[in-house]
């Protein structure tokens, strides 16, 4: 029985007006869907905006000979195998049409003297395949696709509820996901919402690493951990990727683009680590382009896991750290100045702005801070024999393990493994989105029951649950600070769940996490306004990040490995130096390697418990690029 036989039209909610949000709501609409799209913020503020570089298609027009199989390679292996393929196939494929698409809705991609598209070097790739807009392409993107959901709002097809925060899940007796519960952020008041599906796009969770991270402080991960808690497994969290360019500050963490690197910027430190002389005064001899020494075939391209261990290398254990400190020269004074105020404009003034220097004249100082979460809500997906891909016509693809919940943009674990590469977010949030969409239609269209069937006190009941929690904080008279707490928590992960890790220090980061969350459950606000009340929206969001810092432990703690963005030297298994294949050391290597895979190389799953997380694992598809050949970026 479907919706036409009910003879009533399904609701859909979209949580998150990012690229991946919007690509959903879009796809929903163009079938002849209604959508109601939350967000804690006018839509254009998300932080999709933030993404810098470029997006990732193979166009080819510098006539490299770029494969879509290249891609793929290339995508699977940046992410140490741990992604499951054919969705990476589809999103591979799909990426040159979703440029002219977004060509098509207005977004002025940087192009050539010939007018050809232009293409950007970015890490862990040999061709050129980053499609870009100046150093602002998200904001570019976002834009355009913000536009055509305009057009339809306009029409009455969607309809928005910016400063909205979504609380909680709402199911039927059949433990169907059938609504949710907001609240207004600047009323306070708090409602239950029907709807027959709802979307998780709410992106990624790096302030869970407090002032240290390059989100925005909207990328809590807070709706995914309630979805957590309430049933939704999320998946190969501990991989938490750290963007080796980061501008550090006082009060938050500054993306210096991966685009300076891959338009020839070098990062460098002084041979002599006591040289307080101006870096421009230093000469070429006296400086350590160690990328370039210990990587020379990628160089200062490698993929950001790479190059953040590399930086931390340099910096911790060969004490080589620019005047002392954390921090190595990330270096484009040698290059053309038209080109890089052209290439790179945007982020040249987010330098000057909030560093005093002029990137121009003087190497920029950088230093890896936590940026994007390879691991999400765990999503399904249903592969094309014929193809090797996905079947775009499956309800399963995005489809959380709660029916009728679904997950799309940075907020999904599907497409990156143990390591994104760069540009590859972007088309990741588009093409996700995209197919989250078509697969909600799908869901809809086989639907046996209508939300519009429960009775009014099914949401009654759990907005006045939430409503409690809410009454209980205003009212609270604890002694702990939420903001206070935050950064705890932020240094707690910085520091014992960063760059290099360890089990004894991941054993007191667990025992430290359980710690905060009983001192969370004693928050004083000290606000107790009903209106606008901005310490109450934030002391739940410092509760739920406490909770997935939990989660990101206790997966790293049990995955004894190295692999991607996870790192723990005690398990390293390094390439013999100086040995490539052939050699007889080599050989050596790669059977370990491959032994190490038939154990490791698999997804990890957490699921809810009272007493935490509990882990498990499920093997990972890897038939189109099976682990024949190891990451080597020598």
């Amino acid at each position: 029985m479907g919706f036409r036989v009910l003879n009533k039209y399904p609701r859909v909610i979209v949580i998150g007006g990012g690229l991946g949000g919007l690509w959903t709501t879009l796809k929903i609409v163009e079938a002849g869907f209604n959508v109601e799209l939350f967000s804690l913020f006018e839509v254009k503020r998300s932080h999709s905006v933030c993404a810098q570089g470029g997006i990732n298609a193979v166009l080819d027009s510098k006539g490299q000979r770029d494969s879509v199989r290249q891609h793929v390679i290339d995508t699977v292996k940046g992410g140490s195998y741990l992604a499951n393929q054919p969705p990476i196939l589809s999103m591979c494929e799909e990426a040159p049409g979703l440029i002219r698409t977004f060509e098509r809705m207005g977004v002025t991609f940087s192009r050539t003297a010939e007018g050809l598209m232009d293409l950007r070097l970015f890490g862990g790739v040999k061709n050129k395949r980053t499609c870009f807009a100046g150093a602002s392409t998200g904001q570019q993107l976002m834009y355009g696709v913000d536009e055509q959901v305009r057009r339809y709002e306009a029409l009455g097809k969607v309809q928005k509820h910016e400063w909205w925060e979504f609380l909680s899940l709402i199911f039927d007796s059949k433990q169907y996901c059938k609504g949710i519960v907001a609240f207004d952020l600047r009323s306070l008041e708090v409602k239950g919402f029907r709807a027959d599906a709802v979307v998780i796009a709410t992106g990624g969770m790096g302030q869970v690493y407090g002032r240290r991270t390059t989100n925005s402080t909207s990328s809590t991960g807070a709706a995914a951990m309630r979805c957590f808690r309430q049933g939704a497994r999320l998946a190969n969290t501990e991989f938490f990727q750290f963007h080796p360019t980061a501008m550090l500050g006082d009060d938050k963490t500054r993306l210096m683009s991966e685009a300076a690197r891959g338009e020839g910027g070098r990062i460098w430190v002084p041979k002599n680590p006591r040289d307080t002389r101006d870096p421009l005064t230093i000469p070429e001899s006296e400086r350590f382009y160690f990328l370039e020494d210990w990587y020379p075939s990628y160089g200062n391209t490698v993929p950001r896991d790479i190059a953040c261990r590399a930086i931390w290398k340099a910096v911790r254990e060969l004490e080589l750290g620019v005047g002392g400190m954390d921090k190595v020269y990330l270096d484009l004074t040698h290059l053309d100045k038209k080109h890089v105020v052209t290439r790179l404009g945007a982020i040249l003034d987010i330098y000057r702005k909030f560093h005093g220097t002029d990137p121009l004249h003087r190497p920029m100082e950088i230093f890896p801070s936590a940026h994007y979460a390879m691991g999400g809500l765990w999503i399904d997906y249903e592969k094309d024999p014929q193809t090797g891909g996905i079947n775009y016509a499956s309800s399963r693809n995005h489809a959380t393990n709660i029916p009728g919940l679904y997950a799309s943009g940075e907020c999904d674990y599907g497409y990156h493994g143990a390591n994104r590469l760069g540009a590859n977010s972007l088309l990741s949030a588009s093409f996700s989105g995209r197919v989250a969409g078509e697969s909600v239609v799908a869901y809809l269209q086989g639907l046996e029951s209508c939300c519009e069937e429960l009775p009014p006190a099914l949401y009654a009941r759990e907005a006045e649950r939430e409503r409690e929690i809410n009454d209980r904080l205003l009212s609270s008279t604890g002694k702990e600070n939420p903001y206070r707490l935050h950064e705890n928590l932020g240094n707690l992960m910085t520091t014992k769940v960063g760059v290099v890790r360890d089990n004894t220090t991941l054993d007191l980061a667990c025992k430290q996490l359980r710690e905060l969350e009983e001192r969370s459950q004693r928050i004083g606000l000290g606000d107790s306004s009903s209106w606008s009340n901005q310490s109450l929206a934030y002391a739940r969001q410092v509760q739920e990040m406490i909770q997935l810092g939990a989660v990101i432990a206790r997966s790293a703690r049990a995955r004894d490995e190295c692999r991607g963005a996870h790192y723990k030297p005690a398990y390293d298994l390094p390439i013999p130096e100086g040995k490539f294949p052939g050699d007889p050391e080599y050989a050596d290597y790669l059977s370990k390697w491959k032994t190490k895979n038939e154990r490791w190389l698999k997804t990890t799953l957490a699921e809810y418990t009272e007493d935490g997380p509990a882990i498990t694992y499920e093997p990972v598809d890897t038939t189109l690029v099976p682990p024949e050949h190891p990451r080597d970026y020598r």
